[in-house]
């Protein structure tokens, strides 16, 4: 990534007087790879616009991933941590209990305090930020459908592709995300009262991180993943002792196992999950259903075949070893 960094930005150089709208470079994404992108190629000289939709910078990891589920991660924890490892110490809590809404509402400041230091940044190096949704007109135009409204037209000498990731559905979609009964990891961080039962379709990080918010706030969960072991990609001996570690915390796991079925009604969800090596078939209920079967990335609506840049059927961006788009190199 490094050394595809340094061809797109050059190593010295001033800011070129440019007419409205016309950039050294375009960066289409304000999360973590595109703001520090962004920035960077500030600090080299570049004049430089960064077009985000969401409204807010951090993408995904600063707003809906990581910032927020380990604020909730760390209040369940110090909750836990009065309720069961401070009367070990002597320390009484009679009466302990939890304010749901002020543990989302902490979340909130933590992810804004965030994403407005990020902003700050852009004004300290000068970065223009727009706030909208682009697409490709050509290799060096953009499209932006703003958020306020309207629309305008940015032109750049190079483009950085930096639109992240989204939820992927279940397979074939038994059931589909509607953010209230059965809801993504997006959902799952604002949930409004904490379920009496649970269940996470996904044993992976996503899956468990979340699991365990709720798990430690007293719902009862239940977790179904496909792979015969959690957290399929992690190490072996790192799988076994965490499902050791979670069995132990009171979760119900259904490994080798898949979701085929369900139904969704106001308040609850009815998910149909079969073994896969013997066909059994079994109805669980849940107050909640989180689905956290992994992401896919997020190309959809950009109009990248107007810029040269091949996609590949799972919507990946055809890059070469160095990371750069093969219509781009030496234009």
């Amino acid at each position: 990534m490094i050394r595809s960094l340094t061809r797109v930005f050059p190593l010295s150089g001033t800011r070129a007087f440019a007419s409205k709208g016309d950039y050294d470079l375009a960066v289409i994404g304000g999360g973590p790879g595109g703001y520090v992108a962004a920035i960077k190629a500030a600090q080299k000289g570049m004049k430089t616009v960064c077009i985000e939709k969401r409204g807010a910078l951090g993408g995904t990891c600063l707003n809906i991933g990581c910032i927020p589920s380990k604020a909730l991660l760390n209040a369940v924890a110090n909750y836990r941590a009065a309720k069961h490892s401070f009367p070990k110490l002597g320390i009484k809590c009679s009466g302990l209990s939890y304010d749901l809404n002020q543990i989302m509402k902490q979340k909130q400041e933590a992810v804004t305090g965030l994403t407005k230091g990020v902003e700050i940044l852009f004004r300290k190096y000068k970065v223009d930020y727009v706030k909208g949704t682009a697409s490709f007109l050509s290799k060096d135009a953009l499209n932006i459908k703003l958020n306020e409204g309207g629309q305008e037209k940015i032109q750049a000498k190079k483009m950085l592709i930096a639109t992240g990731s989204d939820v992927s559905p279940l397979p074939g979609e038994p059931l589909k995300i509607d953010e209230k009964v059965v809801v993504s990891s997006t959902g799952a961080l604002s949930l409004k009262e904490v379920p009496k039962k649970m269940i996470v379709i996904g044993a992976g990080v996503i899956g468990m991180e979340l699991g365990s918010v709720y798990q430690g706030l007293g719902a009862d969960v239940t977790v179904v993943e496909f792979q015969n072991q959690i957290m399929p990609f992690a190490d072996g001996e790192v799988s076994k002792h965490m499902l050791k570690y979670f069995k132990k915390e009171g979760f119900n796991f259904l490994t080798g196992h898949k979701v085929v079925g369900g139904s969704v009604g106001e308040r609850s969800a009815k998910v149909v999950v079969e073994d896969a090596k013997s066909g059994k078939k079994q109805e669980l209920e849940a107050d909640i259903v989180l689905v956290a079967t992994g992401r896919k990335p997020y190309t959809e609506g950009l109009h990248a075949d107007k810029a040269g840049v091949k996609l590949d059927s799972h919507g990946r961006v055809d890059v070469n070893k160095e990371l750069m788009v093969f219509s781009f190199i030496n234009n």
